[in-house]
């Protein structure tokens, strides 16, 4: 894995249009090696079409981003096919296919990374389950592991806790917590203050713009709270993303 303090990520400058307005304006940030940042801030504030763009899914208006080596991205819940007739072991599998290409059959490495990361998401037991049947908390552990099998250095963690119960919950900041320590860089949206003020190494907080940037420690700043929760200027809050 990557040495602590490597910058894995680095967002330059970046503004993000969508429809014609401006989603992300001119939002700046790095994730090194040994960190879980989290991204916090209202609906519409810009989070996932941040990522979006970290991934080359969204072209930036202006700016530059620079990812090092593999990424993994675990989207929200809703935006994965869970009605597909596959099972979790297939489901997982699937996230090497960039790394296999469309047209070749995976590779011993490429089971034996999808093997290790089922493990890791604690569904080796459920290997052969079809993924409609699954629980909430479940498919949350199948988005986590299909990232996992590309071997990434730097994960991306669209709103990770959203809809899951408490046990999946801890599972997943335990998990998150041995990432980093192994030296990736993880980078996570979420609407949950205290999930991040516990397991968060540092909180950029996002309104369209990076408005302050800390320690979870920030998250009890009621100046910077305000600014990135509360109302702007003109009396508004955030827009839909």
């Amino acid at each position: 894995m990557s040495d602590d303090h490597e910058d894995l990520l680095r967002v330059r400058s970046v503004s993000v249009a969508l429809g014609g307005r401006t989603a992300v304006e001119d939002a700046s940030l790095t994730v090194s090696g040994g960190e879980l940042v989290g991204l916090l801030g209202p609906n519409g504030a810009g989070k996932t079409t941040l990522l979006r763009a970290v991934l080359g899914l969204l072209p930036p208006s202006a700016g530059s981003v620079e990812a090092r080596g593999p990424v993994g991205y675990v989207p929200q819940r809703h935006e994965f096919a869970w009605d597909f007739p596959i099972d979790v072991a297939g489901a997982v599998l699937s996230g090497r296919t960039r790394t296999v290409g469309p047209l070749r059959r995976p590779g011993r490495h490429d089971r034996a990374a999808a093997d290790e990361a089922l493990e890791r998401a604690g569904l080796t037991a459920l290997r052969r389950r079809p993924i409609g049947e699954l629980s909430g908390g479940q498919r949350q552990r199948v988005l986590v592991a299909r990232a996992l099998a590309v071997e990434p250095r730097l994960l991306l963690l669209d709103e990770p806790f959203t809809g899951v119960d408490v046990p999946t919950q801890d599972l997943l900041n335990e998990l998150f917590g041995r990432l980093a320590a192994e030296g990736r860089g993880l980078l996570m949206t979420t609407h949950d203050l205290a999930a991040a003020g516990r397991t968060c190494t540092r909180v950029l907080l996002l309104n369209r713009s990076i408005v302050a940037g800390g320690g979870p420690e920030l998250l009890a700043d009621a100046g910077q709270m305000l600014r990135a929760f509360g109302l702007d200027r003109a009396g508004r809050t955030g827009e839909a993303e």
